[in-house]
């Protein structure tokens, strides 16, 4: 927590009264973030909660000593907490309007007191409280080395059996955490800014002076530099506040308003607190909005810039495009570029390399006064990295692929390796073995990041430590970004995987849970999926999923979804009992339902019919594995499980029953369980995903009439036909417009469609479509072309043209449902006509 609010947090400019914290997206979201954390940790840590302070927290606070009731003694201008500590003093004490606070339990208390006044109380005590981490923990605590912090603290848990020790270290550990995940928001809110670099303001403000001066038609009176000296990097923002990320400072003088003193940052524009009277030094504190550049901040200063930009702006726009293309010096627009990109990348850099830091962690400034900035990610190396990785997606029952035919099939072939292997499995046949992917080792001599080797120290702890030291290894683990291969690879390489499996077999239900959450992030990597079911994971995960503990079957469940994705842990799922067990898990949000709230369920149980469905839906690429969960009573579960509103749960729901409806006897059981009115209902929902899988459903169930029948009383067309106008989705189209093809079989739903303008819209994906997409686009003109009305419409549409030229194609599926769509059309005698 303290590294985030030293260097993510924005706080005022020094030296003109005490600094606070700014108002700006960034801090609401961090202080949203500690304010979770605080007022959840009395009832998830409660014996942490009881920890002691070394020094009070102390600000001052807006609430009444009314507002406080039971466990305090209320006076008119004081509160003391009935709870104190061990010299009998109280661990909160309000003297209005000044607090004192000695534990996070009367912390977490306080915010619950104050209700909706919760984030000025946190802002405030954060304000006063600028190192709270030393204030609770003490100095030690803050002054460990960097490489050492983690394994320093484990090496005095194993040493020291003191309980009131381990809990003060727990304490820490939590706030390690904490600290973490406010850097990882930071980062990823940073990372969606659109930053300003020197060349780019400086363009503006040439232009600018260009279109400023006297007279009414000018969008200025004049813009100036308030300093004329320019560093290297083409800043003129001196040095200590380039470090905010300051470039320049300029007064702008508008036609209809005062002087305006304007401070051009990174983040973007703003207004400053102008030049002081006596000394003529700038007030850099901010007092406006950031706007994104000086010309929308000018525009809402100003209405009379805003007229004459409006009457300028073609002349503007065309010297803008005109300036920024013009050949610059390359070294100076070079590094002028590089700004924003070298902050983004250095913080991303420091962030992984902090993962096993207690104490002090480095964070690399935002702009250097100087402009020698290098790039720590090696852009071609990644490229390449990620071209390697994509295969095509496999087509499926939609369709098999061709050669990519536009840019829109970069969605469909954006895939990893773990749908390659979802590829390779996908036959019915499990008598043969998948190929194995090579096993990729580190090589000893290899230039390894540090965290592999602090990974390997901890798995070390994990093997010969205490319970507590085992517990406090695993949070350390899963600390460290486990999606990294790095990170994966090195618990492999030393052995850490066989003592993650051996945790699970223990009777510390903590211990459990922080193997599986390991193992839950690191088993989306091939290789490691492979090593868990070489060394007998999956049968352990079967068994914990008898687990009276919920959050346990809920991480097992979502384990055996990652492992789940090759044929022989598919198969090893089902011998071992694991489908029967899983689809036991759908039942537990029904069994918990009040019968007068049946959609409404307790959120455990939610999560763990979720975790169950995610599993099944990975096991159910296996035909085997379809029959068990039919046999199980699946069926019954998972439109039971449709009713509910909860999304998250609904996507592999749909999708475990997408998979199945291949098979014959199920889609006839989802005619007799009424399955098909929830999916149609679904379709109507914003989530693409769930949308993509209920169009597949009916995809594989419209074969039959009775369901395209049903597809249509329940007004399920209308819905096919407006997510034909949603083109940036590909996989999800390619859904819909098979989902069209099939239902366009029964003359009905052709008439329908084309009163809903589908047979329009379908005319226009002709071109530019992936294949996927264009298979079923074509199969479905093929059909609706049957009706007279549905020729005459593509012929006025200009459809046959496009019809004609994909005759050249190799795609077999694509090929025949073109033939056939051509020689519907040419039953007109006016199609024949050139």
């Amino acid at each position: 927590m303290g590294v985030a609010l030293t260097r993510s947090a924005q706080w005022t400019a020094a030296g003109y009264g005490t600094r606070t914290l700014e108002i700006t997206p960034l801090n609401e979201v961090i202080l949203k973030e500690i304010v979770m954390f605080v007022e959840s940790f009395i009832y998830k840590h409660p014996q942490e909660a009881k920890y002691v302070f070394v020094e009070p927290l102390e600000w001052k606070t807006n609430l009444d000593p009314s507002a406080f009731e039971s466990g305090y003694i209320v006076s008119e201008t004081t509160v003391k907490s009935e709870e104190v500590d061990k010299d009998g003093q109280p661990l909160l004490f309000l003297s209005v309007p000044h607090i004192k606070i000695r534990s996070l339990g009367q912390l977490s208390r306080l915010l619950l007191i104050a209700k909706d006044r919760k984030l000025k109380e946190a802002q405030a005590c954060i304000e006063a409280n600028r190192d709270p981490v030393t204030k609770i923990l003490g100095l030690d605590y803050n002054t460990v080395k960097e490489d050492t912090s983690t394994v320093n603290i484990l090496d005095k848990i194993t040493k020291d059996e003191d309980p009131e020790s381990e809990i003060k270290m727990k304490v820490g550990m939590l706030l390690k955490q904490l600290d973490l995940h406010l850097l990882n928001h930071s980062l990823k809110h940073i990372s969606l800014q659109i930053c300003l670099n020197p060349t780019t303001v400086k363009n503006d403000i040439e232009l600018l002076k260009h279109f400023s001066g006297k007279g009414e038609q000018t969008v200025l009176e004049s813009i100036d530099y308030t300093s004329d000296y320019e560093f290297s990097n083409g800043c003129r923002a001196p040095p200590w506040r380039q470090i905010h990320g300051e470039i320049c400072y300029v007064l702008v003088k508008p036609h209809d308003v005062e002087t305006l003193c304007v401070t051009c940052s990174t983040e973007g524009v703003f207004l400053n607190g102008g030049k002081t009277e006596d000394e003529g030094e700038i007030n850099y504190e901010r007092k406006s909005e950031i706007y994104k550049d000086l010309v929308t901040f000018l525009k809402e200063k100003s209405a009379k810039f805003s007229e004459n930009m409006s009457k300028q702006d073609i002349r503007f726009t065309e010297e803008w495009k005109k300036e920024n293309e013009e050949p610059k010096e390359v070294p100076k627009k070079e590094k002028a570029d590089a700004l924003p990109k070298a902050f983004l990348a250095s913080s991303k850099n420091i962030l992984e390399k902090n993962q096993i830091n207690f104490g002090k962690i480095q964070m690399t400034k935002r702009l250097e006064p100087t402009l020698n900035w290098k790039a720590t990610v090696d852009f071609k190396k990644h490229k390449s990295l990620l071209r390697n990785t994509q295969e095509k997606k496999h087509g499926g029952r939609l369709g098999r692929s061709g050669p990519p035919v536009s840019p829109g099939r970069a969605q469909l072939v954006r895939k990893s390796a773990e749908k390659i292997e979802e590829i390779l499995s996908d036959s019915s046949s499990e008598n043969e073995e998948d190929e194995e992917p090579p096993d990729r080792r580190q090589e000893a001599n290899a230039d390894l990041p540090s965290e592999y080797w602090q990974i390997q120290k901890l798995v070390k702890y994990l093997k010969g430590g205490n319970q507590t030291a085992t517990v406090i290894a695993l949070c350390s683990m899963k600390d460290f970004n486990l999606a990294q291969e790095t990170c994966q690879l090195a618990i492999r390489d030393v052995g850490g995987l066989e003592v993650l499996i051996n945790l699970l077999d223990t009777d510390e239900v903590k211990c459990k849970i922080g193997s599986l959450k390991i193992l839950k992030e690191i088993s989306h990597n091939p290789q490691i999926r492979r090593n868990i079911v070489d060394l007998g994971g999956l049968p352990v995960m079967v068994n914990i999923l008898d687990s009276p503990h919920k959050s346990l079957k809920c991480l097992a469940a979502e384990t055996i979804a990652n492992v789940a994705k090759f044929r022989r842990a598919r198969r090893a799922v089902r011998h071992h009992g694991g489908i029967t067990k899983l689809v036991a898990l759908l039942d537990c949000a029904q069994s918990s339902a009040k019968p007068a709230q049946s959609s409404l369920y307790d959120a455990r149980d939610v999560e763990v019919a979720r975790c169950g469905a995610l599993a099944l839906w990975s096991c159910s690429k296996s035909n085997a594995n379809k029959e068990a969960i039919r046999q199980a009573g699946g069926i019954p579960l998972l439109a039971h499980l449709l009713k509910t509103s909860h999304e998250n749960m609904l996507i592999p729901v749909v999708g475990t029953l997408q998979e199945c409806a291949s098979e014959e006897n199920y889609r006839a059981a989802i005619k007799a369980e009424r399955i098909i009115k929830n999916l149609v209902k679904n379709l109507n929902s914003e989530n693409e995903q769930l949308q993509e899988q209920c169009a597949m459903a009916i995809y594989q169930c419209a074969e039959d009439k009775e369901t395209r029948d049903l597809v249509r009383q329940h007004g399920g067309l209308k819905p096919l036909a407006s997510l034909l106008n949603n083109t940036d989705n590909k996989e999800r189209l390619a859904a819909v417009t098979g989902a069209i093809w099939k239902c366009s079989i029964s003359k009905e739903n052709a008439t329908k469609f084309r009163e809903y303008k589908a047979i329009e819209t379908l005319v226009g994906l002709l071109t530019d479509q992936p294949e996927e997409v264009l298979v079923n686009v074509v199969g479905a003109l093929g059909e609706c072309c049957q009706e007279y009305e549905n020729r005459v419409l593509v012929r006025k549409c200009g459809g046959l043209q496009p019809l004609v030229n994909l005759l050249v194609g190799i795609n077999q599926t694509l090929l025949v449902n073109v033939t056939k769509a051509v020689g519907a059309c040419a039953v007109e005698p006016e199609s024949m006509i050139p």
